[in-house]
């Protein structure tokens, strides 16, 4: 079975009833959670973006008061999740803006914890990939946000502490 392209399914919803769509959006999100998640995020949360990056910063925080320190491999595995965490809810919002704060504040939080960085070249690999990431996203913002975020860039991008 060959699923249509989004080009043909935009071209079908418009011939499509607001019952009918209705319908297969509550659909969708029955079967998803990740559904059911953006349908949140777009209905109740994308008309106001800096109160979603708050509450997505306390949840951060949360999950990073929670990691156990005492193993760098479980300590890595929960990184791990709070970055999928992250990743999902930026791509959800499909903001750069929003991406670039998300990830200076993953990495300042990274930064935070009290583990020996350098026992561990995965954490490494994630935090270079994440500081990748952020100057990527920053190269397609305004110049005026680019300087403004250029500086917290470089407060988290020296080396990670032994």
């Amino acid at each position: 079975m060959e699923v249509a392209s989004i080009s043909q399914i935009k071209r079908e919803l418009s011939e499509r009833s607001s019952e009918e769509i209705i319908e297969y959006c509550l659909r969708m999100a029955k079967y998803k959670k990740d559904n059911k998640e953006l349908l949140n995020y777009l209905m109740f949360e994308a008309f106001d973006e800096s109160s979603y990056i708050e509450e997505l910063k306390q949840e951060i925080v949360q999950e990073f008061n929670g990691i156990n320190i005492d193993s760098v491999y479980y300590a890595k595995k929960s990184i791990r999740r709070i970055l999928r965490f992250v990743t999902k809810h930026i791509r959800y919002s499909g903001i750069k803006q929003t991406e670039v704060e998300l990830l200076i504040f993953f990495c300042r939080q990274f930064r935070s914890l009290p583990i020996s960085f350098h026992q561990s070249k995965v954490l490494m690999n994630v935090y270079d990939r994440q500081l990748q990431h952020i100057q990527k996203a920053m190269k397609q913002l305004d110049e005026d946000l680019q300087f403004d975020y250029q500086g917290e860039l470089e407060n988290i991008n020296c080396p990670l502490p032994m």
